[in-house]
């Protein structure tokens, strides 16, 4: 039962994080962006033109956030006293893509 409670109050906080917007393309840097969206827990598809190094880049923009979750089984004691399971979602994936400018 423990276990059940501790389970769905790990569920809810990613379903949170589900939930939060995503980092903006209005940081100062390319690099900072790209961070920014790291700490959220994001993975970071970049796509880019030219060959300036990053910190130099332009961010042009942020798009296409996916997030893939898995159903995980909870136990609880129903009302009745006998054993049910709800599914509930878990992140664990989350992607976005990031465009830059790289022309110099």
């Amino acid at each position: 039962m423990y276990a059940s409670i501790i389970m769905m109050a790990a569920s809810g906080a990613a379903l949170g994080t589900i939930l939060a917007p995503a980092g903006s393309a209005s940081a100062d840097s390319a690099v900072e962006t790209i961070g920014l969206l790291e700490a959220e827990g994001y993975y970071v598809n970049i796509d880019r033109v030219g060959s300036a190094p990053l910190d130099q880049c332009i961010v042009t923009s942020v798009r296409n956030p996916q997030t893939q979750t898995k159903l995980i089984r909870v136990e609880r004691l129903g009302h009745n006293g006998k054993r049910e399971f709800d599914l509930v979602p878990v992140v664990v994936r989350k992607t976005i893509t990031v465009s830059l400018n790289c022309s110099k």
